[in-house]
């Protein structure tokens, strides 16, 4: 770790990346297909120097595997990404130390060449991404409360008779089309993709309490375990919002963490969701969440138990990804979060209500 912080600190300084930084990172597409380009190089320039199959295999498996975790990580990663960089360079360290043949094939010649070009692109993408991530934690807006400001202004008061709910959440209620599955109801939708429990509990004030809702749909949790968040972070967090909520007077729903499935991985090996996001601790995290809203009286959405198979995966019709509901997983989830509402809305029944319907009268 001590020799990462070096190296970045150095690149970070480096005259090199000066005024590169905003053409040299490449999106997550073209840095995936550039290593995969590198990888299929170190594995054919191998074959050409007798000696490297052997001496290279490590690093070049390193290399694989790095490739194969990034593939499957959300969004870039700097660590996997000097992983890779590094193996890169160790390759081409011992390529130079080991002999090469006479004549040496020009073929192979060619593709050293396309590999050491390969090298020169992965650091200048490798330094953007450094610069990248210093600005988005020195960002003034971390957790982006500039999305939603023009439209929280332009938000007319709620309507007498016609409660507000609003839907807090990453990218799972950022992309829901609440209009297309609940008609005309005051629903919002607060949702930011990416977004960890923290990002959405600085978003409490602006978002949702300022929108003068009856209540708050909370949806949170998959992408702070993704990002090794601990449980008890994340539990704080949802704490917090409820706290909020409370001294604010509004009803509290909080939503299960939905099942996540590795059943699209052959298509996109970023679609095996299992690994960073692994079924055991969705599970114990859903158990705290109901708990907790029982404790506190709040609503619990149970979304998981309707779309998760005997596997312990998301039934794989509901998910194109493994992590985001498509129309079907929508369909699913509609129904569930209006049942949770109107239970939430209805008013409460006077004493000789309920008795009467106990059979009591």
């Amino acid at each position: 770790m001590k020799a990462i912080a070096v190296l970045c600190a150095i690149l970070l300084l480096s005259p090199a990346g000066v005024g590169q930084q905003q053409t040299a990172l490449l999106n997550s597409q073209a840095a995936g297909e550039l290593f995969q380009r590198t990888v299929h190089l170190m594995e054919s320039t191998s074959v050409a120097v007798p000696g490297l199959v052997r001496a290279g295999a490590p690093v070049l498996e390193n290399a694989r595997q790095a490739l194969i975790t990034l593939q499957a990580a959300a969004g870039q990663n700097s660590a996997l990404t000097y992983s890779f960089l590094a193996n890169v360079r160790g390759y081409l360290a011992l390529a130079d130390s080991v002999p090469k043949p006479y004549p040496f094939p020009d073929e192979a010649r060619k593709q050293f060449a396309e590999l050491r070009e390969s090298l020169d692109r992965i650091e200048s993408h490798f330094r953007a991404l450094l610069t990248l991530k210093e600005g988005q934690i020195r960002s003034s807006d971390r957790d982006n409360l500039r999305r939603y400001a023009e439209a929280n202004q332009k938000l007319p008061p709620p309507e007498s008779g016609r409660p507000r709910v609003v839907f807090l959440g990453d990218s799972i209620t950022d992309g829901w089309r609440l209009n297309e599955y609940f008609g005309d109801r005051d629903f919002v939708n607060r949702g930011i993709s990416g977004q960890i429990t923290g990002e959405m509990l600085g978003r409490m004030k602006a978002d949702v309490i300022d929108l003068k809702p009856a209540a708050v749909l909370i949806l949170a949790g998959t992408n702070d375990i993704a990002r090794d968040i601990p449980i008890r972070v994340i539990q704080n967090n949802l704490t917090m919002m409820g706290d909020l909520a409370d001294a604010y007077k509004i009803k509290v729903l909080m939503a299960s963490i939905l099942p996540v499935s590795d059943y699209h991985k052959a298509k996109n090996p970023r679609f095996e969701m299992s690994k960073a996001r692994p079924p055991a601790v969705i599970a114990n995290l859903n158990y705290w969440i109901k708990d907790f809203c029982a404790q506190r009286k709040y609503t619990y959405v149970d979304y998981h138990s309707k779309m998760v198979d005997k596997a312990g995966f998301m039934q794989a019709e509901l998910a194109d990804d493994g992590l985001h509901p498509n129309s079907m997983g929508d369909r699913i989830m509609a129904p569930i979060a209006l049942e949770a509402i109107e239970r939430l809305a209805a008013p409460p029944q006077a004493p000789a209500q309920r008795k009467k319907r106990l059979g009591l009268f």
